[in-house]
């Protein structure tokens, strides 16, 4: 079986109409593809499709399937986990239990839909119109966050000690974890790595949309960054609402002289993105097939491009040092936040965090100084002379 190549789709009121003309792109070339509508309250993939999307999976074209999230099933299944065993503590309070039907998704439920359908896909080509790139960060970012606080609240290590938990319950005089809450977090682990395994894959990868007379510059790069921060790298810039070039010599001196300036506009992101391609629609594409074939052709589309890892650079010999560097493309120096906690290194970039867990060698250094230099986070380390081997 072949691993499912993931494109996530977001950005702005466009990100529908390119999910879905990248969906039908796909099932095209002949492999089989599911759309996926994550996150769309509004039901705008519902709009550029001209059909009524709904949890279960339904054909809309040769090859090609497509369905929504149900945040509300998400809901009730995370819910049900627990439900059993919160009966007892409502008898005891005299309360009654909330029927499936009284229940309403709470606020982050579709980021867990989310996590939990992109390991349930059975397709060569999963096309997901994502949360916005904030949201969708955030919700790449959550397998692992999560994963973290179930090793600080429950860690794996007690559950060892199962056959101490009466004597340990009596000196300390309270009573010691149930094993449901070991099975409940097992399974939650087992969940969290199967997203994580998803997100993380080879083939997945995330597709930016953005408005040709939006002027992203600074909003692409903080976008970017925050992928970068968390191990990911779009494969693609997608501008809609390219004029065509011969608008440029109209003899509307208005439209023409926006012309010009929508022109130069993409030059200069297209040169901002460097070796990111930048793939363009029309103000208005008759079909979702022109559309297709206007981004892509009778290729395959951008390929998938992970980010570089972050990587040790071993300078005793000539500094006494040892250089920790991640690239982060387009971080800019004031919205760095860098914290050195114990074994970990916790790197804030504006509204996005992440604490990385240090290598062996580095955990018995102290931190020397830091530095932002052309999109790379460079840690300088110093060994601690009393922690490092002579």
């Amino acid at each position: 079986m072949t691993a499912t190549r993931t494109i996530l789709v977001s950005g702005d009121h466009a990100a529908p109409a390119v999910a879905a003309a990248t969906a039908l792109h796909a099932a095209r070339q002949g492999r089989r593809t599911v759309l996926l509508a994550a996150d769309d309250p509004h039901r705008t993939l519902d709009a550029a499709l001209g059909v009524r999307l709904e949890s279960g999976p339904a054909p809309f074209a040769p090859g090609l399937t497509v369905a929504r999230t149900d945040e509300q099933a998400a809901f009730r299944h995370a819910l049900g986990e627990i439900g059993g065993r919160l009966k007892p503590a409502l008898d005891l309070l005299g309360a009654d239990p909330l029927d499936p039907e009284e229940l309403t998704a709470l606020p982050g439920t579709a980021r867990l839909a989310l996590l939990r359908a992109l390991p349930e896909a059975d397709a060569d080509v999963l096309v997901v119109l994502a949360p916005p790139p904030a949201d969708l960060i955030a919700t790449l970012a959550l397998p692992e966050q999560l994963e973290r606080y179930l090793d600080r609240l429950v860690p794996e290590q007690r559950q060892a000690a199962r056959a101490l938990r009466p004597l340990l319950a009596g000196l300390a005089g309270v009573p010691m974890p149930a094993d449901w809450l070991y099975e409940a977090r097992g399974k939650a682990v087992g969940a969290l790595a199967a997203a994580r395994a998803a997100i993380t894959a080879p083939g997945t990868s995330v597709r930016l949309v953005t408005s040709a007379d939006a002027r992203p510059f600074d909003e692409l790069r903080r976008i970017r960054t925050g992928l970068a921060l968390h191990g990911h790298r779009p494969d693609a810039v997608v501008v809609h609402g390219v004029l065509p070039d011969a608008a440029a010599d109209s003899p509307d001196p208005w439209l023409a002289a926006l012309a010009r300036s929508r022109r130069d506009e993409l030059a200069a992101l297209t040169a901002d993105c460097e070796d990111l391609p930048v793939l363009t629609t029309g103000p208005a594409e008759d079909t979702l097939e022109a559309a297709a074939d206007r981004l892509y052709g009778a290729g395959p589309g951008p390929e998938p491009c992970p980010a570089g890892p972050w990587t040790v650079e071993d300078r005793l010999a000539s500094d006494g040092l040892l250089v920790w560097h991640l690239t982060l493309p387009g971080a800019d120096r004031a919205d760095l936040d860098l914290v050195r906690r114990g074994d970990e290194l916790v790197v804030g970039l504006g509204a996005h965090r992440r604490v990385l867990t240090l290598p062996s060698a580095l955990r018995r250094c102290t931190v020397a100084g830091a530095g932002l230099h052309d999109g790379v986070l460079t840690v300088r380390f110093a060994p601690d002379p009393g922690l490092w081997p002579r």
